[in-house]
């Protein structure tokens, strides 16, 4: 199974309000986010994270991300600086890359961080997936349409 998340933000409470997230503070978020990907995710699950893992440094990465069953890519968020840095252990993903595109069930995937209003294959039945805009209400792809 492949699974797409983004903006998980691990430790950053401020997106808590931000975004208006039902947690009292960041260690709350995290143990619910953690629990809630295990519950679903399995070890030999796919699971590609379009950005913003957590903008808190490798330590903290690392420590999240080793929790996390499934293999994991990464699609660079601009709060991913973390996977620069030496003390960061790559072997956590079996990837990173600024963009991506992958087929799976005869549908072509779009992966990036920001939303693009046309993307390879836009004409063509392909799905453009991202993160970045944390719900924001008046970004909805009906609305472009």
């Amino acid at each position: 199974m492949i699974y797409f998340t983004a903006d998980l933000h691990f430790y950053h409470d401020k997106i808590i309000t931000h975004v208006n997230r039902s947690f009292h503070d960041a260690q709350q978020m995290n143990q619910a986010l953690i629990l809630n990907w295990n519950q679903r995710v399995s070890p030999e699950d796919e699971v590609y994270i379009l950005g913003d893992v957590t903008m808190k440094g490798s330590v903290l990465a690392m420590e999240a991300l080793s929790q996390l069953k499934g293999r994991k890519y990464l699609i660079r968020g601009n709060h991913d600086g973390f996977v620069d840095r030496p003390s960061f252990d790559q072997s956590l993903f079996s990837w990173v890359k600024d963009y991506a595109e992958l087929e799976y069930c005869s549908t072509r995937f779009v992966l990036f961080h920001y939303p693009m209003l046309e993307w390879n294959g836009y004409f063509d039945q392909s799905i453009h997936l991202h993160g970045h805009q944390h719900n924001y209400v008046d970004y909805n792809y009906h609305n472009l349409q």
